[in-house]
């Protein structure tokens, strides 16, 4: 029975330190301290000594924690006294053995009972049977009288007369009563502390709205820190200053044009040539043979710095604006300290109060008989030496960060000055900084100043200007841009130029272009060596408001006739293009509308007197009366409002020559009456507004030239019987609307060749269809219509014919009267086969048959060799 309470006692011990290591470990807990690795540059020492004394702390804690689960226990021993051996006893039957084990203590040898009371062996456990008073006086008598006999024979200590599951019961009891609350719960008040303590000291690195801005921070210093931009400038500086002392000792009279030529690149103005003063200053005056090869970068890095001085500069915009990393910082300071002194506080007081021995007085004499009992408390040395080690850690602990709170309201950390890198270089145009991008600087020069020193590189206009004058032609030679250039669907030679820091000086070499295209270069510049190019007549600036010399606009003014500007704001558009006379056509895409600039720059559109074409893709309310400037002479004006609605536009009255009209997703309701003054208008497209009736379509009539009519994608239920009258009528497109029906008015238009009705909810198409012999175009697609009219096949001149996604079941024969046919779409139909006669149309080929494959297989073969005939489009690009 003992030997198996040993092993049970074994096992439950494995159990402990199993389920102490399932919960967590040192390396599991000690992760609430780490950081990137990266952010070590912003740990000053005293935050990485605070660190090591948390990872001791927590090892503190967690070993006490461990030693208390597994080794922590209260052995307790009764209190012999008169008083309790008066009272009724358990009673021992005549055949049981009351375990040596289980001997009271002697006040003589109280280490030697410890041990007596011991687990190792288990007793033979009897039920308890009272006795009666008799019995236990006679036995307490002779144990009394016997006593110094007994003591020799047997050492081990005094009979209690309490089985196992007493003693375990009172040690469990007296555990929880006579132990201190401290010395049971230090190790994990301890845990708890130091994990706060952990948390605080690195919550800066983890709080979302301080974090990404952390981690941009250490991301883009590192590169500055790396980029080979940084070590060529400063190396250039240090160079520039020793040739300039030589200079200045030898008495060279170059000195006043050096320095002429360093003012004109600091500050460059409009008419200031490009890249290429500045790109010979390194070599012209200096026979150093090192200096050129410095301002040579190769791509990868020109394009790394060219990138990192953007990032810093919006970095920079972002950070500026508020110190909340600071005051995170600060406060995670002010918590820690705090936390210091609390703990300092009230763990002092509870040093003494671990101790060994205890007396306990649990009030369970009805179950044990006695009254109190001594107990010892095996962990109280280990546990009031861990609690000594952990308040000394703990006060130097506090003492950095007193030292910490010092150092933060010592100096204004939420300003930075670069004057020492200003005077050690030739920047010195670096700038001041401030806030929480002025703190992390602080914070990185307690790691290492030459960080600064490098990232203020990246902060200098000067030093980013000069990035762009060595690396740009380098970068775009002749034969790169030549390897650009394609031809556009106009067969034009067009050059596109994306997202650079300049224009580079090799594209004005290209005489042979047609068409140059510079999109988001905010530092465009046009030189005088545009006027090489005798074939340009087309510039596209999308958000990029170039910069024109006086020769270059010259050359501008007098060639050019095609000009596409997107913008964002109307002030971004460059004031030389109103002052274009030759130009033709204009395109603008951007915000007019705004309520600061009034259209303003629109004004200026008068002195374009040959224009021809406006394109305006913004979000005007009205049209502006300044356009109607160039109305003698426009012939086409192009509106796109992206859903604006546009309210007036009695301005159109005036514009008497204009062909072609487009006002597209202008939330128009009606058709406009101050259209019908448009007498030369032959093409009207109002696509994408919320037109419902066009009962104004009467007034068409008077329009004599008008031959193409466009109300796609609206709103439109039915059509009235007055279109009839727009006799010269040639297009009508009404797909995209709510169509339920075709009036027989539309087949009176005899003149009518092409007619789109796709995607509305027509469900049959009217016999009156064979009126239109001209028709050949006709579009059915994505309505409900099931049969086809033979009146439909009439029309013999029909090229294109979509009837897709119907309701289609059966295809007539008499389609094969269709000749002419090039396009046919029946897919997305109820058919099941495809006719026969589909082979008369000799037009017809497999690229123009848009059907389901199962269906094309029904054709018999000799059909579908006819349609094969073409090879030269394959079927699947057809389909």
């Amino acid at each position: 029975m003992g030997s198996k309470l040993c092993c049970n006692k074994d096992w439950v011990g494995i159990q402990i330190r199993f389920t102490v290591q399932g919960m967590f470990t040192l390396a599991e807990v000690a992760s609430l301290n780490d950081i990137q690795p990266t952010y070590r540059i912003l740990k000053p020492w005293w935050d990485v000594f605070m660190d090591y004394l948390a990872v001791v702390m927590l090892m503190v804690a967690i070993f006490a924690g461990t030693m208390q689960l597994t080794k922590d226990q209260v052995v307790c021993l009764p209190v012999l006294q008169s008083a309790v051996n008066s009272k009724a006893q358990p009673s021992i039957s005549g055949n049981a053995d009351v375990t040596p084990g289980f001997e009271a203590t002697t006040d003589q040898d109280k280490e030697m009972a410890t041990r007596t009371v011991s687990f190792e062996s288990a007793p033979t456990i009897t039920p308890d049977i009272p006795l009666s008073g008799t019995t236990y006086s006679q036995l307490q008598s002779t144990v009394s009288n016997q006593e110094p006999k007994n003591e020799k024979q047997d050492s081990s200590g005094r009979k209690t007369n309490l089985d196992y599951q007493q003693y375990v019961f009172i040690n469990q009891m007296c555990y929880h009563l006579a132990l201190p609350w401290y010395s049971k719960y230090f190790p994990y008040l301890a845990l708890i502390h130091t994990i706060i303590l952990m948390v605080s000291s690195n919550f800066w690195f983890k709080y979302p709205k301080t974090c990404s801005k952390i981690e941009h921070f250490v991301s883009i210093l590192g590169k500055c820190f790396e980029s080979p931009w940084t070590t060529k400038a400063l190396s250039e500086t240090a160079c520039e200053d020793s040739e300039e002392n030589k200079q200045r000792l030898t008495g060279a009279q170059s000195l006043p044009k050096h320095v002429s030529t360093s003012s004109d690149e600091g500050s460059p103005s409009a008419s200031t040539p490009m890249i290429t003063k500045t790109g010979f200053k390194f070599s012209a005056e200096k026979p150093v043979i090192e200096v050129p090869s410095m301002t040579i970068l190769d791509k990868k890095d020109g394009e790394q710095a060219k990138a990192l001085f953007e990032k810093v500069r919006k970095f920079r915009a972002h950070v500026e604006d508020s110190d909340l990393i600071y005051k995170l910082y600060v406060v995670q300071t002010v918590i820690k300290t705090v936390k210091f002194i609390f703990i300092l506080c009230y763990t002092a007081n509870f040093v003494n109060e671990i101790s060994f021995e205890h007396n306990c007085k649990p009030k369970v004499e009805h179950l044990t008989g006695y009254k109190e009992f001594e107990c010892t408390h095996n962990m109280a040395y280990m546990l009031k030496k861990l609690l000594i080690s952990y308040i000394s850690l703990i006060c130097v602990y506090g003492f950095v960060c007193l030292y910490t709170l010092f150092w933060l309201f010592r100096i204004p950390l939420k300003e930075y000055s670069f004057e020492k890198v200003r005077e050690e270089s030739s920047f010195s145009d670096i700038p001041d900084v401030k806030n929480d991008f002025a703190f992390l600087l602080h914070m990185v020069d307690q790691y290492d100043q030459l960080y600064s020193k490098r990232f203020g590189v990246f902060l200098s206009e000067v030093s980013e200007n000069k990035l762009r004058e060595i690396s740009l032609n380098h970068e775009w030679t002749f034969e790169k841009l030549r390897q650009h250039v394609s031809r556009n669907a106009q067969d034009k030679q067009e050059l596109h130029l994306f997202m650079l820091s300049g224009v580079p000086d090799a594209v004005f070499d290209l005489t042979d272009l047609d068409v140059l295209k510079l999109e988001l270069i905010p530092e465009a510049k046009i030189p005088a060596k545009i006027s090489q190019m005798t074939n340009l007549q087309e510039l596209h600036l999308y958000h990029c408001p170039a910069k024109v010399e006086q020769t270059a606009f010259s050359f501008l003014r007098d060639n050019l006739r095609c000009l596409h500007v997107k913008f964002t704001d109307v002030a971004e558009i460059p004031a030389w293009v109103y002052l274009l006379k030759n130009l033709r056509e204009l395109y603008l895409i951007g915000n007019l509308n705004s309520e600061n600039n009034k259209m303003i720059g629109l004004e200026s559109l008068r002195e374009l007197r040959h224009l021809k074409i406006l394109h305006v893709k913004s979000n005007l309310t009205k049209v502006p009366t300044n356009i109607t400037d160039v109305a003698p002479h426009l012939t086409k004006l192009i509106i796109h409002n992206d859903g604006t609605k546009l309210v007036v536009l009695n301005s159109l009255k005036k514009m008497m020559n204009v062909a072609e009209l487009e006002l597209q997703n202008c939330e128009l309701e009606r058709i406009p009456h101050a259209i019908f003054s448009l007498s030369n208008l032959q093409d009207l497209d109002l696509k994408s507004n919320s037109i419902r009736t066009i009962e104004e379509v009467i007034s068409f009539q008077h329009l004599k030239r008008l031959t193409c009519l466009k109300l796609w994608h609206n709103k439109i239920v039915n059509i009235p019987s007055s279109i009839t009258h727009v006799k010269n009528l040639e297009s009508l497109y009404l797909s995209n609307n709510k169509l339920e029906s075709l009036p027989g008015a539309v087949f009176s238009l005899q003149k009518l060749r092409c007619l789109d009705v796709s995607y509305n909810s027509i469900a049959a198409i009217p016999l009156e269809i064979g009126l239109l012999q001209n028709l050949q175009h006709l579009h059915i697609t994505g309505n409900k219509v099931d049969i086809l009219p033979k009146q439909l096949f009439k029309c013999v001149k029909l090229r294109t014919l979509s009837l897709g996604q119907n309701c289609i079941t059966s295809i007539p024969d008499k389609i094969g009267q269709l000749v002419q046919l090039t396009h046919l779409e029946l897919k997305g139909n109820c058919l099941d086969r495809l006719p026969a006669m589909l082979g008369q149309c000799r037009l017809l080929r497999k690229s123009g048959l848009v059907v389901e494959d199962h269906l094309f297989d029904t054709l018999p073969s000799e059909v579908k060799e006819i349609l094969n005939q073409d090879t030269s489009i394959t079927f699947a690009n057809g389909i």
